[in-house]
């Protein structure tokens, strides 16, 4: 970094630009990448940027940019970009508040005017005259933020943002005005990680009371494995739980693949309503419910139809523990976790009525496929046919809509990782995702389902799939236009332009297009992209209602909630 060219001078200086001691930490804390859209406020740290090691990624919007850093911190657990002031910060918002939601920890590094700018208030372009607007509404999506104001005060300013990032594993903000990326400050010390939040110990002893009185006298738990697991990497200390107990568990949506699919524990995607039979009575009659880290939002619950009983639900998230109707504050989930597993013993499976997921998954590797090279391809077939094509250790991500809903009811391989933003559900957001998520791990096979509407909103950064050699494959669904939004109320303002989509890989400069109406046409583009060195983009055509079960399940919720019906 700055330091190698320090040291290859004979020396080391212990003072620093604000600029360096932020990407020295950046780099400490595990982004080695940073994306972003050049602007003239944001220009002199990305100087900065491109002489350190931390590896300057540029997309084509500002709300890619966020999108990127969010899928990238999905795979490495933080993730960073960077705007220009106003226009571009403005413009990032949207990817922000989804990181927010959905607990994905993102720094925003926003490039600002210089401090004089910030006191005499002048009406620079990209200002709203106030300059404290764009803060003020960061405040509101993000867990911490700071402006930088002096090299003397930065240092203790980027440690806290970036501290509370991790603890909270929530996004934060930066303005950095530009004068204060030259500013000169104290070389950093190690990066000091901030240590769990501890649980108050007569609270964790009690509620791990309360719960081993229910699960001994339960005859048929069952376990739900939620995204909190997966945010702050309990995935170890569940699967201890797991293993230990011999109970069933099932995911929810928001945290599938938190641990293999293939686990022979794992009963399947539990929705709801909108589950498989099997998987909703199994859940639902337990006579105990652990749901361990699951946010119960709409889409998780199947339009909140779990109808799971509180007088046989244990409930913890990161922070508090409800049993039945006793709430416990101030509970940390790995110390309840671990305090639980050491408590209980190891339960037969033959009791335990476990049906393993290959029985219950819609779309299942188990099942034979055997095409008929003329017939149209409908999206249960697709579906059906890709679930063979998934490696393991590969990245699936499915786009809000058809491609969500159909692809969390596949049974996922050994290794495979789920992205989806299944409780904001902005469409357009994968794109940016797959992105940040391939350059977080190059060597994973990733894999892109998204629909043709949602692919309009941010199709430019394909391009910089392109540009930067990543080589996923992309399935788009071409079904005419918004089906999610049609299984809600279908009119007019749900069509778009028809394009060719599989051509645009031309128009962008790179990769194999390929276009599939039929079984045998899908098989032979498989063929094609198994053997392909390059991003190869697959558009299948199917009819414009032709949608899983569950969405228009979920449409009919949507609907009544709205009150379209």
């Amino acid at each position: 970094m700055f330091q190698k060219q320090e040291e290859c001078n004979g020396m080391i200086s212990q003072e620093i630009t604000v600029a360096e001691y932020l990407l020295i930490r950046l780099k400490e804390i595990g982004a080695d990448h940073l994306f972003g859209v050049p602007g003239d406020f944001v220009m002199g740290f990305f100087n900065q940027v491109i002489k350190s090691d931390v590896k300057y990624i540029g997309t084509c919007n500002e709300l890619n940019a966020a999108y990127a850093a969010d899928g990238y911190a999905r795979i490495r657990g933080i993730g960073a970009f960077s705007t220009t002031f106003g226009v571009g910060e403005l413009s990032a918002i949207n990817g922000v508040a989804g990181s927010f939601a959905e607990r994905v920890p993102v720094i925003l590094i926003n490039g600002a005017p210089t401090t004089i700018h910030f006191r005499t208030r002048l009406l620079l372009h990209h200002t709203l005259g106030d300059y404290q607007i764009p803060l003020r509404m960061y405040e509101k999506i993000t867990i911490a933020s700071t402006q930088l104001a002096s090299g003397e005060t930065a240092p203790a300013e980027i440690d806290r943002v970036l501290s509370a990032c991790l603890s909270h594993q929530q996004p934060v903000y930066i303005s950095l005005p530009s004068d204060v990326v030259t500013m000169k400050c104290k070389r950093p010390d190690a990066f000091i990680f901030p240590p769990p939040v501890s649980s108050d110990h007569d609270a964790l002893q009690e509620a791990i009371r309360e719960a081993l009185e229910m699960l001994h006298i339960a005859q048929k738990p069952v376990v739900i494995g939620g995204v909190e697991l997966i945010r702050f990497k309990l995935q170890k200390e569940f699967a201890g739980f797991i293993d230990k107990t011999g109970f069933p568990y099932a995911t929810m949506m928001l945290g599938k693949t938190v641990l293999s699919e293939q686990h022979p524990q794992f009963i399947g995607l539990f929705e709801g309503d909108w589950s498989r039979d099997y998987v909703r009575n199994r859940v639902e009659s337990a006579d105990c419910v652990i749901q361990l880290g699951e946010m119960m939002t709409d889409f998780n619950t199947g339009g909140f139809t779990t109808h799971l009983d509180d007088s046989k639900t244990i409930s913890a998230s990161i922070r508090s523990v409800k049993i039945k109707h006793h709430y416990y504050e101030n509970i940390n989930l790995h110390d309840f976790i671990l305090g639980l597993t050491e408590k209980l013993s190891r339960r037969d499976p033959a009791t335990l009525d476990i049906q393993a997921a290959f029985n219950n998954c819609v779309h299942r590797h188990t099942e034979p496929y055997l095409h008929d090279a003329a017939k149209p391809i409908t999206i249960k077939r697709f579906f059906d046919r890709i679930s063979h094509y998934i490696k393991n250790n590969s990245l699936v991500i499915a786009e809000t809509g058809v491609s969500l809903f159909s692809a969390s009811e596949m049974l996922m391989p050994e290794g495979a990782t789920f992205i989806g933003q299944t409780f904001y559900g902005s469409i357009g957001y994968t794109v940016g995702a797959t992105l940040g998520a391939s350059i977080a791990a190059p060597d994973r096979h990733t894999v892109l389902f998204i629909g043709d509407g949602s692919f309009q909103v941010t199709c430019q950064d394909l391009s910089t799939m392109i540009r930067n050699h990543l080589k996923p494959v992309i399935f788009l669904m071409n079904n005419d236009g918004y089906t999610i939004e049609r299984v809600i109320c279908d009119h007019s303002y749900n069509d778009i332009q028809p394009w060719h989509y599989h051509k645009l890989v031309d128009v962008f400069g790179g990769g194999l297009g390929l276009d599939v109406r039929t079984e045998g046409e899908l098989e032979d583009a498989l063929t094609k992209a198994s053997a392909a060195e390059c991003l190869v983009f697959i558009e299948i055509h199917t009819d414009r209602l032709d949608c899983p079960d569950s969405l228009r399940g979920a449409g009919k919720s949507m609907a009544k909630t709205n009150k379209l019906n």
